[in-house]
């Protein structure tokens, strides 16, 4: 970014042509920074091009389901949160006006700053749509991860705690709590404990012989977090992050599947196959259905099918797996092919098993670990699944769903940290600190007034402009649409950009302190302690 030496806040009427989309790239596009990209959640996260997520990470672009989210949050619209995972049953039961939660954590660290503040709004914009919303203190992994005392803790959760109340969450409406004195939580993450590996926690988070066992249990504890809306009833959870907590969302999702009673899929014959193997199975049995309608596709029929196509092309580079479906659907012979849902026994107790054969109407076959049944569509089998397991004891867990904001740029350049005072903004800043490190800040603006007006300024490279798209123009697209494009046209000088943001960041801050100082008189109203008996 090209440091900031605009004299005054000169205008001129002339604008460039063809300016660009007034908001970030909802793609994902790149960001400044390093080339690579690394997620950590405890350490220093780099993301140089956000688009890089939906391939390594297999997060998908938001603004692909943006129209299926009633009344999206102006994070939604303007690309701050650019990716998601799974949050399409989180948005349908948002239309329908069905179950739904949402939770975030805050590990208790520092002081709250803007950047947390798109976390709070994120958790209580899907509050205000109807959504059950749980804001936690992650005290801790604070103490584990980070070695924060518990006096430092309690301190910093207040403030957290806070800051979340003065943005709007309703406490009444929403629950808040602390790890460390959840004990549902935690009796929930030593079950869950029993699904996760030490050897995933060396791949996922690096850990080897000399991490703390305290650190490996606040993962659990995450964990329980993540699956802890669903405890009472199964229903769609969001949980919003930054993408450096997404290491915890891929775990807690796959330890939600695995706490399932019963695994549920689609088959085509007795034997077990996988993703690769049915996409065949599939594909034989449509067309030998097509080409004989009137007999029964047999296994041995599919094979002498597969075989022969497999001659047509023997470059294939799938012919491993065309070898061994042709092996199963040859020692099959004569059994028919046909399309039906499989339920997989996972971790159902014997009485659950038996359950969920009785439960089955129609046509069905039991085996020893599964029951293949013939007159469901995936999504009742899924469904009849989840009555089972819930009937005999079990969670009936939905995966998780999340999705994911940009990080903030820092006012100085580079990341925000808020261990660097200068390159972030408090929530507990007074309004004249505040004013003044906005006006302190870099900019994406030009050597000198004469060149940007000529070229016009990089608003997507400009920590000023964020704070506009991120929270001072708030839910006026019109501002952030003007900000963007008179910047970019060579009509906007960063001397009266910075000033204008300056004012409104003042004026920001001054409403929050009193709204904090509101809260502050209340705290003793929540359900919630601020002073841990945990001292040591």
């Amino acid at each position: 970014m090209t440091r900031d030496t605009h004299p005054d806040d000169e205008s001129t009427d002339s604008q460039q042509e063809g300016v660009t989309a007034p908001h970030l790239r909802t793609d994902g596009g790149p960001a400044a920074g390093p080339d690579d990209t690394t997620l950590d959640p405890w350490g220093s996260s780099t993301v140089a091009d956000y688009r890089n997520l939906f391939e390594e990470f297999g997060i998908e672009a938001f603004d692909e389901l943006l129209a299926e989210v009633p009344d999206p949050h102006y994070l939604m619209r303007r690309g701050v949160i650019f990716g998601h995972r799974d949050y399409r049953p989180v948005a349908r039961a948002m239309r329908n006006g069905e179950p739904f939660a949402v939770l975030s954590g805050f590990m208790p660290t520092g002081d709250p700053h803007i950047g947390h503040k798109l976390v709070f709004d994120e958790i209580i914009w899907h509050q205000q749509q109807g959504g059950d919303a749980y804001g936690l203190i992650a005290d801790l992994e604070a103490h584990a991860a980070r070695g924060l005392t518990w006096d430092e803790i309690d301190e910093h959760a207040r403030d957290y705690i806070l800051s979340l109340l003065a943005l709007g969450f309703d406490p009444e409406e929403g629950t808040l709590y602390r790890q460390s004195e959840n004990r549902e939580l935690q009796d929930l993450a030593f079950e869950l404990g029993a699904e996760a590996r030490f050897a995933e926690f060396e791949g996922i988070y690096g850990f080897d012989g000399e991490t703390d066992v305290s650190h490996m249990q606040s993962v659990v504890t995450q964990i329980g977090d993540i699956l802890y809306p669903q405890l009472e009833e199964p229903k769609p959870t969001v949980i919003p992050v930054g993408p450096d907590q997404d290491p915890h969302m891929r775990l807690a999702r796959d330890v939600a599947a695995r706490m399932r009673y019963f695994g549920v899929t689609e088959a085509y014959a007795s034997f077990e196959t996988d993703d690769d193997e049915r996409e065949l199975l599939a594909e034989a049995y449509e067309t030998l259905s097509e080409q004989h309608p009137d007999q029964t596709v047999r296994c041995g029929d599919a094979a002498t099918y597969l075989d022969n196509e497999r001659d047509r092309d023997a470059n294939d580079p799938d012919a491993m797996t065309i070898d061994r479906v042709i092996t199963m659907l040859r020692e099959a012979g004569k059994e028919p092919l046909r399309p039906r849902v499989r339920f997989l026994d996972r971790n159902a107790t014997e009485t659950a098993f038996e359950g969920l054969i009785e439960a089955i109407d129609g046509e069905k076959r039991v085996y020893d670990e599964h029951i293949d049944a013939f007159e469901l569509d995936h999504a009742d089998a899924e469904e009849l699944a989840r009555e089972v397991e819930l009937e005999h004891g079990g969670y009936g867990f939905l995966a998780p769903s999340s999705i994911y904001h940009r990080f903030m740029t820092g006012l100085t350049g580079g990341k925000m940290s808020s261990s660097v005072p200068a390159s972030h903004i408090s929530l507990l800043d007074e309004s004249e600190e505040g004013y003044d490190k906005v006006k302190a800040a870099t900019t994406g603006g030009r050597e000198t007034a004469d060149e940007q007006r000529e070229k016009g300024g990089k608003p997507d490279e400009c920590p000023v402009y964020e704070l506009y798209a991120y929270l001072l123009a708030g839910d006026d697209d019109e501002l952030a649409t003007e900000v963007y494009e008179e910047c970019a046209g060579g009509e906007r000088l960063c001397g009266g950009c910075k000033e204008q943001a300056a004012e409104l960041m003042a004026q920001f801050l001054e409403d929050h302190q009193e709204k904090r100082d509101e809260w502050a008189d209340r705290l003793d109203e929540l359900d919630i302690s601020f002073d841990s008996d945990r001292k040591r």
